[in-house]
């Protein structure tokens, strides 16, 4: 009897934690010969899996004035007055409705169980309970409704968010990249101070109300002051900042913490200059999406 696809890809065998670490070449090998298998075993996987995934799960603050800004950029403030400065060139805000979070964690549960193989982040180091969420990745979370949710997210609110907070990223934003990380006190604890290759990075924290977790802090550091503070952020809320601003996971100590890590970049991973001069921008062309097609190029 023939296996489908989606039977086919839960029982191909994966490559070791030690192999993805070393960058071994088999790695990559193995996502490119399985493309096709994947995709065609998430479709298969989706006509089984029919949960909702739209912007209802957004802040009704922030969505409703995104959506006004959207229709009159002149009304764009109305975005900018939800951000707070909470350290040098870092902002904070309610992004996820924390009573409607449990959506969108449910359905990454479900692709979790899915048994279909995700590559993990193994960028500055392997991440298990992570995966990888930009088309451009390899291995990464291909179910059409999630990437719906995700062209949405990027389009609709981060780029053109990013833009009012920084004005120097407009040009270095057509890129976008993003992965799921998961930090568990008794398996992936912590990541050292670094800063990313990214125009302005979007770190969403993904948990539900009642998971409580210890620790976990994030770290930023001010190159001018060498100011070190330590940023807790409660469910559903964001901290948006220049991938330059050096920063590091502080260790879980209790619980677990679950993240969405977003970023926007120009063609081929171009970022601008920390010096650069930060132009004075019509609201109009703030609220736009760029055409520019993907330039394929994955940072890790």
């Amino acid at each position: 009897m023939t296996q489908s696809a989606l039977e086919r890809a839960r029982a191909v065998e994966r490559p070791t934690r030690e192999a993805m670490l070393q960058r071994a070449p088999q790695v990559a090998q193995f996502w490119n010969d399985n493309q096709e298998l994947f995709k065609h075993a998430w479709k298969e996987w989706e006509q089984a899996n029919q949960t909702a995934l739209d912007a209802s799960v957004h802040d009704d603050r922030l969505r409703a004035a995104v959506e006004g800004a959207w229709k009159d950029p002149a009304t764009e403030g109305e975005v900018k007055k939800l951000w707070e400065e909470v350290f040098p060139g870092v902002y904070k805000t309610q992004f996820f409705d924390p009573e409607r979070l449990f959506v969108l964690r449910s359905y990454l549960d479900s692709v979790a169980d899915a048994g279909i193989p995700l590559r993990p982040p193994y960028g500055i180091s392997l991440n298990r309970g992570g995966a990888m969420l930009d088309p451009r990745s390899e291995g990464h979370l291909g179910a059409s409704a999630f990437q719906t949710f995700y062209r949405d997210l990027m389009n609709t609110y981060m780029r053109p968010i990013s833009r009012l907070l920084f004005p120097d990223v407009i040009g270095y934003d057509t890129q976008t990249f993003g992965f799921s990380i998961q930090w568990q006190a008794d398996k992936d604890t912590s990541l050292r101070p670094h800063s990313d290759a990214s125009s302005v990075t979007l770190n969403i924290n993904l948990n539900l109300p009642d998971e409580a977790f210890s620790g976990s802090a994030v770290s930023f550091i001010d190159p001018a002051s060498r100011r070190v503070e330590k940023l807790h952020f409660e469910p559903g809320t964001a901290l948006i900042h220049h991938g330059s601003v050096p920063h590091a996971s502080e260790p879980i100590t209790e619980g677990q913490r679950s993240n969405f890590v977003l970023w926007l970049y120009g063609q081929n991973g171009q970022i601008p200059h920390p010096s650069a001069f930060a132009p004075t921008i019509d609201p109009r062309a703030r609220w736009t999406v760029p055409t520019d097609p993907s330039d394929g190029f994955a940072p890790f």
